[in-house]
């Protein structure tokens, strides 16, 4: 198979949502279509000890929640699929902003009860930011929801969207008789069985067909005509084009538990979701056929292996073809760099690959080179951008609670910080350690991770401060400047690159400090644009 047809068969998506719609375990069922998993273990059942492939780290399988982004693949229909998991609890929905630089497409996952839910709204409208085109997934169809019609309206009402569904629900809650698949026009009835793997589908050509009557009732059948023909009416169309270019967002309805409404979902997926997209870097735009190899780093996860102290890096793939012991250009670090062991992900398995293509994801080896963001070239010096630092809302000093092992506290802290899971500050007036991260959550998991990945001790100390912001003067020479560093010195640290960053303890005082030192700007995003 020739390079273009490599990168035409490629699909990598994220699943985005609130935490609790669903996300893994339509994670797991896409899996098991593409016959990467048996079986699929429910997140939350206790019973079964068998926890979900996507959840690899032990605070995920206390908690049922996904905390750390990671990569699956399959093979469905010839096509290579590649799953980026991200984790829907919004503490850690900065590692979810970065992953979504890396997808082509996404699908959003909705609760049926629930609908629309904060979490949903601010990543939704990354993706708009982006174009990047939006399938919509409404899943527990099993249980009580909102009405079909007053979901859709919702969906385009707060998450600005223009949606078109493509199944229909039949019912729902307790009287849930199954789905009419109006991409294919069949219909898919619900056994409720969650054993069956499968389910079998009626194909319809007609919905006079009086055997719809007998098979799902009239009543039933009499509501679905109706409801159809307002579909028909209300809402425009499907047209792949409008989709691709993110202004039109297909809606598919079903239980992923149940495994219901999915295999619908993966059909219509692979048909329409793009192939790798071209991607801005700041010198041009680089287009994913082009022969020459490209990709950055949007991940990096330490300790993949707890008995193995490992770093991996997750690349995504832009351009060309990235081959396994071929020298690489770390653009930041100006060196060539080559990999023995790149790694592909096929569910819970890593193995080792000789050759990836554009859209896949290759997890790098790591001794300590890579931070989120760089570039790897074949030469060229590219700048792939959009992988911000966000101002962080909590914020503790962090201590060391064993004196002997203050090595390896610094070594856990240092490897946890270059993962992206909080950030560091160091303060300039007395050198102490303060750690920011963007929810309350992760303070948890850097504390069980240092102890049981290091076997480093910290306690946190609390450290009143309302917002980070980085400095960037106009003149670092001028006078006001200078007095700025003199008065606020207190409240001034370095980042882990050695920025400028003003901590400021409340909201009042960071508007004093704007309107009193107007030429020292202050940004809450690192990646100043």
């Amino acid at each position: 198979m020739g390079f273009k047809e490599e990168i035409a068969r490629r699909r990598t998506f994220g699943i985005i949502s609130h935490p609790d719609a669903g996300k893994t375990t339509l994670t797991e069922k896409l899996l098991l279509f593409g016959g990467a998993i048996q079986e699929a273990g429910a997140v939350k059942n206790n019973k079964i000890k068998k926890t979900a492939t996507s959840d690899f780290m032990e605070i995920e399988r206390q908690r049922g929640i996904s905390v750390a982004t990671s990569v699956l693949a399959f093979i469905y229909k010839d096509k290579k699929i590649n799953i980026l998991d991200t984790p829907g609890h919004k503490d850690f929905a900065e590692d979810t902003f970065r992953t979504l630089t890396a997808v082509d497409s996404v699908i959003v996952v909705i609760d049926v009860a629930k609908g629309v839910e904060e979490q949903t709204e601010k990543l939704v409208e990354v993706c708009r930011m982006r174009n990047i085109p939006i399938i919509v997934f409404i899943n527990k169809l099993d249980r009580e929801g909102k009405d079909a019609f007053d979901l859709l309206d919702e969906v385009e009402q707060k998450l600005g969207l223009s949606v078109t569904p493509l199944s229909f629900p039949i019912g729902m809650g307790y009287d849930f008789k199954g789905i009419y698949n109006i991409y294919e026009r069949n219909i898919n009835l619900f056994s409720g069985d969650s054993k069956k793997n499968i389910e079998e589908t009626i194909a319809f050509d007609s919905l006079d067909n009086s055997d719809l009557d007998e098979i799902i009732g009239a009543q039933a059948a009499e509501e679905l005509r109706d409801n159809l023909e307002l579909v028909e009416g209300v809402y425009p169309p499907f047209d792949k084009e409008t989709y691709l270019r993110g202004e039109q967002q297909p809606v598919f309805f079903g239980s992923a538990l149940n495994n219901f409404g999915v295999r619908e979902l993966l059909d219509c997926f692979v048909e329409i979701a793009p192939q790798p997209r071209p991607k801005m870097a700041e010198e041009r735009l680089v287009e994913a056929n082009e022969n020459a190899m490209s990709g950055f780093v949007f991940k990096i996860h330490a300790n993949m292996d707890p008995k193995h102290r490992d770093r991996l890096a997750f690349v995504k793939i832009v351009s060309g073809t990235f081959e396994r012991n071929k020298p690489y250009l770390h653009v930041r670090q100006g060196k060539k760099l080559k990999f023995s062991s790149p790694n592909a992900f096929f569910a819970e398995k890593k193995e080792i690959v000789d050759i990836s293509y554009p859209g896949d994801i290759v997890g790098l080896h790591d001794t300590g080179n890579f931070k989120i963001g760089d570039t790897m070239t074949e030469g060229e010096q590219l700048h792939y951008k959009g992988i911000p630092s966000f101002s962080p809302g909590h914020f503790r000093y962090i201590n060391n609670a064993d004196p002997m092992k203050s090595k390896q506290l610094y070594k856990g802290i240092d490897q946890l910080m270059d993962e992206g899971v909080a950030q560091l500050f160091t303060l300039e007036m007395n050198g102490r350690k303060v750690i920011g991260t963007v929810g309350a959550l992760q303070f948890e998991v850097i504390q069980y991770r240092l102890e049981h990945e290091y076997g480093a001790k910290c306690s946190y100390e609390n450290f009143p401060v309302h917002k980070a912001c980085w400095v960037e003067a106009e003149d670092s020479k001028n006078e006001e400047f200078k007095e700025f560093q003199r008065v606020k010195q207190k409240f001034l640290a370095k980042d882990k690159r050695g920025q400028l960053v003003f901590l400021a303890d409340s909201s009042f005082s960071l508007q004093m400090t704007q309107q009193k030192y107007p030429s020292v700007k202050l940004h809450f995003v690192s990646e100043f644009d």
